[in-house]
């Protein structure tokens, strides 16, 4: 392979901090696993990890070093991939981070139609909010974020593909169920949000902003750090929040939400790929890309065709 495999075994003892669990994942002995981080500290004259005091640690040097292993790692993959791309045969990993309304309701889906199509494709998700997918992302930890498209930025490309709509939830039985409101009647409820860093939130407040009322003005008693927290909050009577159409859609069906309607407010946002800037994507994430793009023009609502008038009998 392309990748150095000492620099691999560096990286997964650098990510456990734990020479046996990095043995086991690289399916080698503990004694090999010493043997190739000796040999790479003697060829940088340095030592990678300080092992004193019972505790597996990196070193300033192995600090310096983990960057540019995983930026290597990387690389490889995206050459490899090229190549197979190139040749018409799909090949190597693919590393995916999504925010998390997107990693848990259209991400499997996604994978499994690209999948469908490049079988051959390794591909690793992980999820978090839009500010830790962004961060994977810019330390080369992934190839692509799908996040709730944040503003444009210089180190990341960002490419909105698909548009959400995001929708005011409340308790089955609230005088608001169903109901249309105004905006200045959200002050006197009690009303959740995604911790700070969420792409919900986020836009939530902007929008909020823009329509006058300032979210310091809201009664917020809790914030959560995931979606299915603030729709089970909500069905526990602790308040109304705003979620993404995609995340209640299953409460909705089953009743236990309601939809409250604001006056005058339509909010929306746009998904988003985010890759970090430079020459177009190939290989892999190229194939992704195209494939995102194509998901989502099939997606997209479509307009209904104007039935033909009948020609008059004669």
């Amino acid at each position: 392979m392309i990748e150095n495999f000492r620099l691999r075994v560096f990286r997964a003892v650098a990510h456990h901090l734990n020479f046996s669990r990095a043995a086991e994942e690289l399916l080698l002995t503990q004694p090999a696993v010493t043997q190739q981080i000796k040999a790479l500290e003697d060829e940088f004259g340095v030592s990678l990890f300080d092992r004193s005091g019972g505790r597996i640690s990196l070193t300033p040097g192995g600090v310096a070093l983990l960057p540019f292993a995983e930026q290597i790692k990387i690389l490889g993959d995206d050459a490899i991939a090229a190549v197979s791309a190139a040749a018409g045969n799909n090949t190597g990993e693919l590393l995916l981070g999504a925010s998390q309304t997107i990693g848990q309701y259209l991400l499997p889906n996604f994978i499994a139609g690209f999948l469908r199509a490049y079988p051959r494709v390794r591909v690793h998700a992980r999820s978090g909010n839009t500010d830790q997918v962004l961060e994977s992302l810019l330390r080369r930890e992934i190839q692509m974020a799908l996040v709730e498209g944040p503003e444009q930025r210089k180190d990341i490309h960002i490419e909105p593909f698909m548009e959400d709509h995001l929708i005011l939830v409340v308790p089955a039985a609230h005088e608001w169920a169903d109901a249309e409101i105004d905006l200045e009647q959200l002050r006197s409820q009690p009303v959740l949000f995604r911790e700070f860093g969420s792409g919900l939130r986020r836009v939530v407040e902007q929008a909020l902003m823009a329509a006058g009322l300032k979210p310091r003005e809201l009664n917020v008693p809790m914030e959560l750090d995931t979606n299915e927290g603030l729709l089970n909050a909500v069905e526990a009577g602790l308040g109304v929040t705003f979620i993404s159409r995609w995340a209640a859609r299953y409460p909705l069906a089953l009743g236990t939400l309601k939809v409250a309607r604001i006056r005058g407010l339509q909010l929306s946002r746009r998904f988003s790929m985010a890759y970090v800037a430079g020459p177009e994507p190939a290989g892999n994430i190229g194939a992704f890309r195209a494939f995102l793009r194509n998901a989502a023009l099939e997606s997209a609502p479509r307009p209904r065709r104007r039935a033909q008038a009948k020609a008059p009998r004669r």
